[in-house]
């Protein structure tokens, strides 16, 4: 999967989260649920709690939400680099150290051979001297 995608699943998720807060804060207000679970007698809507609720979610939510963004874009993207070994090229997937080839077939169900490219050829042909 995409990292820029999966990172974007959980800023979707958590504005989800917030809206459906603010759904249950409206709910709330419009069907007088809390007046059935306390006894209170319910009467006529107020606007004005709702509307300070969903402010007040707003103003902690945007923050919330554009700091998650940041980290995980940020956990995302080191999460996609591959480490290599500088001596002898194993690729680290979690504890284990694999070969390169054995990467390639792993994870990208690819198969592998191996050639010489041309400049290393020509510092062989020099080394044996031809």
């Amino acid at each position: 999967m995409n990292l820029s995608l999966r990172a974007s699943r959980i800023i979707w998720y958590e504005v989800v989260a917030f809206a459906a807060i603010i759904a249950i804060s409206w709910v709330n207000e419009l069907s007088g649920f809390e007046g059935m679970i306390f006894e209170k007698a319910y009467g006529p809507p107020d606007w004005r709690g709702p509307i300070l609720e969903t402010a007040f979610i707003v103003l902690v939510g945007t923050p919330a939400i554009l700091l998650s963004w940041r980290l995980s874009k940020r956990l995302h993207y080191l999460e996609g680099f591959l480490r290599v070994c500088a001596w002898c090229h194993r690729v680290g997937q979690g504890n284990d150290w694999i070969s390169t080839e054995e990467f390639m077939r792993k994870t990208l169900n690819t198969e592998t051979t191996h050639g010489i490219c041309p400049s290393c050829s020509l510092k062989l042909k020099e080394a044996r001297g031809q």
